[in-house]
Parts: structure tokens; sequence; C-alpha cells
């Protein structure tokens, strides 16, 4: 006989947020400059149902804008069916969301971090789409024994891409595919309470095809990229301290050897943070990030290829459903400003700010 149905209601949570950014120097995300953007909003709202003892089901809806990104096109963010056999070993189908580093899989949950803006280097908002979930299966678990706790999970599939907007460009993209994605996290929960620590895998390949202005009609290229990310965590009461560190690896092949000659590509980003909690309603947090586009550059290594991003945040939570943040960053270098805005140029400043407010109400 199969599990006999419990009862259970369908439980619905939903969020709301508005931010707005302004940067000097440069545009950052969103067309940030002048006046600075609203153009950074998001909605969601998700349904998840216990039908027996071991199957459970779940959606969310979710429609965002970030600057070009987005424009409020409601879709289904992940979907999921589970059947949770034991603690050591159960099962997931659907779009799921990629267990990437800490943050990959809750990263549309603002009230689950203290920064508005993750470490762009390991978290760039401008991917979430691509990042956030891929369509096929996951195999996870829970060990618990005398060294610890050991979480795992393990997926396999394909990511579903949506084109944005790309008016005005010079090199339009016919076709974007990411036919492959797999992966896999280890969290390993240490006997010392409150440390853990965790590495990630990820394997995808994906296919491009542009056509460019005359006289090369068409670029035709395939990607090969390997991902890895370590991460170490330690929280006690009301102290969180994190750190961590992402390495891909892009093999990239091209059938226009003379525009676009094969080559690899190795970017870098790291991350340390610290947040404390002084009261209920407010908890402080400071991060510093370094990423880089291109490691192979050595010597050759400019400010386009870099960036420094010095980041704090005061997190207030009014009451229970309701949270504001305001943040500041100072930057240096241009390697993550672009954003479907203009590409960054040589006259661009290298040394800039962020500022940035955000409110969310979620139940």
């Amino acid at each position: 006989m199969g599990d006999l149905p419990t009862p259970s209601a369908v439980d619905v949570h939903a969020f709301v947020s508005q931010g707005y950014i302004k940067s000097t120097g440069n545009d950052y995300l969103v067309s940030s400059m002048g006046a600075g953007s609203f153009d950074f909003s998001e909605a969601g709202i998700n349904f998840t149902a216990q039908l027996t003892e071991k199957f459970r089901v779940g959606i969310q809806l979710f429609a965002y804008e970030l600057g070009k990104l987005g424009q409020y096109t409601a879709a289904a963010d992940w979907y999921y069916l589970d059947y949770h056999l034991r603690d050591t070993f159960g099962l997931r189908a659907g779009r799921l969301k990629m267990p990437l580093g800490f943050y990959g899989d809750i990263a549309d949950v603002d009230a689950a971090r203290v920064p508005v803006l993750l470490p762009s280097g390991v978290y760039p908002a401008i991917n979430r789409d691509l990042l956030l979930s891929q369509t096929g299966g996951e195999l996870y678990g829970y060990f618990r024994g005398r060294l610890g706790a050991l979480d795992y999970r393990a997926f396999g599939g394909s990511l579903q891409v949506v084109l944005p907007s790309q008016a005005g460009a010079s090199v339009q993209v016919s076709d974007y595919a990411v036919p492959y994605v797999a992966g896999g996290r280890v969290l390993w929960e240490t006997p010392l309470e409150g440390l853990r620590g965790g590495l990630t895998g990820a394997f995808l390949r994906a296919r491009v095809a542009a056509v460019l202005p005359a006289p090369t009609p068409t670029l035709n290229e395939s990607e090969d990229l390997y991902y890895g990310i370590a991460s170490i965590e330690y929280a006690m009461r009301d102290l969180l301290v994190q750190a961590e560190f992402a390495q891909s690896r892009a093999v990239l092949t091209t059938d226009n050897q003379i525009l676009a000659p094969n080559r690899v590509l190795v970017s870098e980003a790291g991350y340390g943070l610290v947040a404390y909690r002084v009261s209920r309603w407010m908890e402080p947090g400071a991060y510093y990030s370094l990423a880089y586009n291109n490691r192979n550059l050595g010597a050759e290594q400019d400010d386009r290829n870099i960036q420094h991003d010095l980041a704090a945040t005061l997190r207030f939570d009014l009451n229970s459903f309701w949270i504001v943040k305001v943040e500041g960053h100072f930057m240096h270098g241009t390697e993550l400003i672009n954003a479907g805005n203009e590409q960054p140029v040589l006259t661009n400043p290298v040394n800039w700010a962020v500022f940035l407010v955000k409110t969310t109400g979620y139940f």
C-alpha cells in the first residue's frame, strides 16, 4: 500500500519588495547615475502542500524588474515534486533551485540575508534567471553522526534561458541554450557548534548563435563551464561570519577563429562577510569582495578586469513581516558594471560608489 494522505492545508507565502539604486561614476545593474533608479522590484507567491507523509509539491510564481531585465513578466520561478523516503535520501523533480554555495537556493529570499546585494562575483544579480533554477532532478539527504552532520544535494538537467531585450545592439544573439547542467553541494556541520563548511561543484554546456554586422554575418560558439565554490561559516547567537571563494573555467570553441578564437577563460571571486544582530529590530553587516574576470591575463590585469567591493548594510526588522535595508558600496574597478547597459570603456571612473535602499514585505 502507498502512503496514506495526511491532513495538510496548502501553505501560502508571498513577498513584495521595492528598491532604489543610486551610483556615482558608472551605471550599475540599472541606469543608476543621475537621480538614481527605482527599477528594482520583485514580487512572488508560492504554494506548497504535503500530499502524503512522504510526498510534497510546490510552486512559486515570480515577477521582477532590474533595469532592462525581468520587465515584470510573471513566470513559474520554481516548482517541484518531492518524495522524501527517509532523512538520508529523497528525490525531487521539476524546476529546482540550484544549491550553489550558501545562498544559491535562497537568492530570492530577501529576509534570509543581511545584504541587499550579495557579493556580485559569487552571486551576480544580473544572472539570476540563469543561476537560480534548473529543470531536471535532484537527490538529497541528511546524515548525522559523531563527527557532526552532512547535508548533500546532487542535481542534473538543463537551464531555461530567456534572452533579454537586444534593442539597439550591434550583435544580435539569435539563440542561446544550456542543454546540460549537473552538480552538487555538500555541507558539513562540524562538532563545533555554529561552524560549518561546504563544497559546491557544477558543470554546464552552452551553445550560442549570434548575428553580426557585415562582412561576418554569423558566429556560433559552444562553452563548457566548470564551476566550484568553497564555503565556511561561523554562526553563534547574534554573530555571523562567512567567507566563500568561487572559481569558474570556461572552455570556449567557435566557428570563427579570426573574430573569436578558441580560448579558456578563468574567473575568480571571493568575499568575507560579518553581521551582528544588536537588537531584535536592527542588524548591521559588512563584506569585502574581490572579483577577477580573467585570471589568465596575469600581469595585464587592469581596472577593467577586476572589481573590489566594500559594502556596509543596516537591516531593520520593523516587525515580523516587514524589513527595510540601507546599504552603501565603495567600488574600485569596472569588471562587473555591465548589466544590459553600455559596455565599460577606458574613460569610466575606477573609483565609485553605490547607494541602495530596499524594503520587503512578506508572510
